[in-house]
């Protein structure tokens, strides 16, 4: 499939520097190691290179890449699935039973199998699918990777896919040291390493400024910041999961619609809430540094740091969140008169003086329904938007992403019309089926 039909699928016009380079690069050495700044588009870098080189002529996994948490797994299949190439993907990650996974590995038989180390190993060691079929192993965030201390887990993946001809490294920060198991040296000749991160492409799109709050507690700052800015997407980042809670908790209670994401939340919870933040459902998500790298959502216009960022590494991936591929956007640092800024943070920032006549909170477009059956009980997006048509009185203007899981779905509405969806489908079926039909809270 030529690169330009993929560009169109994924409405992209052009590739930048970085993914040109690593498409030239891939096809001439066993082992690559990309090093590239957050939010510079590494997923699609290492995608188009992959998929051209796969084969047809085999329904057996061609490929394995690892990654550090299922939300970049889940980041990369859905990029991968937009690329609409023939070939299949899927991911796995732990939170969830193998089995299903399985299950459907037998009967989707995907290409490429995006995973977590552990969840990877699982399926390896119980001999789920051929490991002597996988030619390229790719492990993305890389740096993330050893931080999170996989090093063993990764081994072990390594150790069981005998006949590796390409191996790929990508991160966002320069690893002092490439473990040996990966079977990438820096120095060897087949070997090349691309280095990108002394040209960030997200500084000089990227507008940095200082917001002064009077009281140590700057919750009511926050949300005097976030009544002003947050008509656009907006990602609130606290350093501890406790802080999470109490700062969503206070938004909410000042009817300023938000949601919570951390690592101490259930998975469905985490998934719920990224899915109301991407489809307009929540105008603001706040979430400790986990939502710092791995999610791509596209559109976020604000960064605030309501924390300080912890070191320098992670002030660039939160700010990474923003200022994605061409667009531009806005990082926000709270601070009370006793906050300091770190050296690494320039002193010259300007400050953002907010109002003084608060506007009022802003309110979501959209809202999300969920919808109790899925992929498993036969349903897909076509169905459930032909029922909301039918059933629910709904216009093509009147119905946002549609996302089907394995047991149940999520669609994007217009919050003008969720009342009306409720009471005209109460009661009916989709595809005969009864399921239970409600805004996701």
């Amino acid at each position: 499939m030529k690169t330009a039909d993929i560009l169109a699928n994924l409405k992209i016009e052009s590739l930048n520097p970085m993914q040109e380079a690593v498409g030239r690069a891939y096809g001439t050495c066993r082992s690559l190691i990309v090093l590239s700044p957050t939010g510079s588009g590494k997923t699609l870098a290492f995608l188009l290179p992959l998929v051209q080189r796969l084969s047809a002529l085999t329904e057996d996994v061609q490929a394995v890449v690892l990654v550090p948490s299922r939300e970049l797994a889940l980041q990369i299949e859905s990029v991968f699935k937009s690329m609409n190439t023939g070939f299949r993907v899927m991911s796995c990650y732990g939170g969830r039973p193998a089995m299903d996974e399985h299950r459907t590995m037998k009967s989707l038989r995907p290409a490429v199998i995006v995973g977590t180390p552990g969840r990877m190993n699982d399926h390896l060691h119980k001999g789920n699918f051929n490991a002597r079929t996988v030619s390229t192993l790719i492990i993305d965030e890389f740096d993330k990777c050893l931080e999170f201390g996989f090093q063993e887990e990764m081994a072990e993946v390594v150790g069981q896919l005998p006949c590796l001809e390409k191996r790929v490294l990508l991160s966002a920060t320069d690893a002092e040291e490439i473990p040996r198991f990966t079977g990438v040296e820096k120095g060897e000749r087949d070997v090349v390493k691309l280095d990108f991160l002394d040209t960030d492409p997200v500084s000089s799109r990227l507008r940095l400024k200082r917001v002064l709050s009077p009281q140590k507690d700057k919750l009511e700052t926050l949300y005097r910041l976030l009544c002003t800015v947050a008509h656009k997407p907006t990602l609130v980042f606290v350093n501890y999961r406790e802080s999470v809670d109490r700062v969503a908790g206070y938004l909410k209670s000042k009817k300023f619609p938000c949601e919570a994401f951390h690592g101490g939340m259930e998975q469905p919870d985490r998934e719920r809430a990224l899915y109301k933040f991407r489809n307009g459902s929540s105008p603001v998500l706040v979430s400790t540094d986990l939502a710092a790298r791995g999610l791509d959502i596209p559109g976020i216009e604000n960064v605030v740091h309501y924390h300080l960022p912890v070191n320098e590494e992670a002030f660039t991936h939160r700010n990474g969140r923003t200022a994605r591929w061409d667009a531009t956007g806005s990082s926000f640092l709270l601070l009370h008169a006793e906050e300091r800024l770190p050296e690494y943070i320039a002193r010259d920032i300007p400050v953002f003086d907010l109002p003084e006549q608060t506007p009022k909170p802003v309110k979501a477009h959209w809202a999300t329904l969920y919808i109790g059956k899925g992929k498993k009980d036969k349903l897909n997006k076509v169905d459930i938007v032909g029922f909301l048509y039918k059933k629910g009185g709904l216009s093509r203007e009147e119905i946002g992403q549609v996302d089907v899981k394995d047991h149940y779905a999520f669609v994007a509405v217009r919050r003008s019309k969720v009342r009306q969806v409720l009471s005209l489908v109460q009661g009916e079926k989709i595809k005969g089926i009864k399921t239970l039909i409600e805004e996701a809270k």
